[in-house]
């Protein structure tokens, strides 16, 4: 399979994020408030999970209905720092 040139593939950004069991937490929030067709375009996938913190990977154009989800969500889901790269978010 031929790799996508640049201005095909999806534009992400990474989310560094604080909160109590953020797995389950995390996609509850998202598909509850952007329901099953948001969560696929919002294509969340997790980077790397700790305890309390967590980065993950979102599309662009999603930000702010995720962000707007943990606003909304029950369970206390805090954005650190969003960023468009793991260097920039880590450092």
């Amino acid at each position: 399979m031929k790799a996508l040139i640049p201005s095909h593939k999806e534009n992400k950004r990474y989310l560094l994020l604080r909160g109590n069991n953020l797995k389950k937490n995390v996609s509850a929030a998202i598909k509850d408030y952007l329901g099953t067709l948001g969560v696929s375009e919002a294509t969340p996938r997790w980077i790397d999970v700790s305890e309390e913190e967590g980065i993950l990977s979102i599309n662009r154009k999603s930000l702010e209905n995720v962000k707007g989800a943990f606003c909304i969500s029950k369970s206390r889901i805090e954005v650190l720092k969003v960023s468009g790269t793991l260097k920039k978010l880590e450092a």
